[in-house]
């Protein structure tokens, strides 16, 4: 039995705003594994029944031969959606206050 107010993937790792994302997207016809950042955790009612949504925004990094054309934020059910990392919205944003960070050059 899960705890209550809280969402998660369908593996049963909780869920929240910074953690990289797996979902199933289409793409036409077909369907593609795409990563994506969250950015909202909340339910809907839709039918009569409290869904479990995300308002995530695509990294990119996706697979499929066609790329994507955008990388708007959307809304997906958090039915097949699974954890990668947590908290790497909060990891990326810490380094790049750090003056002594590793740079590229």
């Amino acid at each position: 039995m899960g705890k209550r107010g809280v969402i998660v993937d369908y593996a049963g790792e909780e869920l929240h705003p910074g953690d990289l994302i797996a979902y199933a997207a289409r793409q036409g016809n077909r369907v593609r594994l795409a990563d994506a950042l969250v950015e909202v955790v909340t339910t809907k009612l839709v039918d009569g029944r409290l869904r479990p949504m995300l308002r995530v925004r695509p990294t990119g990094t996706e697979s499929g031969f066609v790329r994507r054309r955008s990388l708007r934020a959307e809304w997906i059910s958090s039915e097949h959606v699974r954890l990668v990392i947590p908290d790497v919205a909060d990891i990326y944003s810490e380094d790049e206050d750090d003056p002594d960070s590793f740079d590229c050059e």
